[in-house]
């Protein structure tokens, strides 16, 4: 089974739409948003980025949604499922990710909506694993990781980040079906 949308007590994390673009340009390029990554997207880049997660959805039926507040209807950010490249060593499992517009930091948005997707891959996909990582630095998404029930299973090199940059080094975590669906509250 597949979604196009999954819905929170005050999330909707749904396909892509072009409202989305600019706020999703500005999200790309921000500073503090782009600090855990290797660099900003330029306006070009972000577009193109945001096509493909867009295309993702419409294929699988899952992907990166963005997400929009209930209340306002306001586009905050990313939340979803994403498949890395073979360069990864863990590329046999989605990856569980987000990224939001600071104004929406700190408010347990993306612990919520990271929470559906969770549950959505392990129930209503029925995938095996769901992973997730980031740079060893971004204390703030490792929390959230954490939050959500994931495992730290090992730090590792980013293969697409070049060995001397200080993003380099990354934290795994991750969570199996069979241990997401023995906990009683899932």
């Amino acid at each position: 089974m597949t979604s196009r949308y999954i819905q929170t007590p005050r999330l909707i994390l749904r396909q892509w739409q072009d409202a989305d673009t600019i706020p999703f340009i500005q999200m790309c390029a921000d500073d503090d948003v782009m600090r855990y990554f290797y660099k900003k997207l330029s306006a070009e880049e972000a577009t193109a980025f945001m096509q493909r997660l867009k295309d993702a959805i419409e294929t699988r039926g899952w992907g990166l949604f963005a997400v929009e507040l209930k209340s306002t209807g306001d586009f905050i950010g990313f939340i979803g499922l994403h498949v890395h490249p073979s360069e990864f060593d863990m590329a046999d499992a989605p990856e569980i990710g987000w990224r939001l517009l600071p104004q929406y930091w700190h408010q347990g948005y993306a612990t919520e909506g990271a929470k559906a997707v969770l549950k959505h891959a392990f129930r209503n996909l029925r995938l095996d694993k769901v992973i997730s990582f980031t740079a060893l630095q971004n204390i703030p998404s490792q929390r959230v990781m954490q939050k959500i029930g994931l495992d730290k299973v090992r730090e590792f090199d980013h293969p697409l980040i070049p060995a001397s940059h200080e993003l380099c080094p990354h934290v795994l975590y991750e969570k199996l079906r069979s241990d997401y669906l023995s906990i009683p509250f899932c």
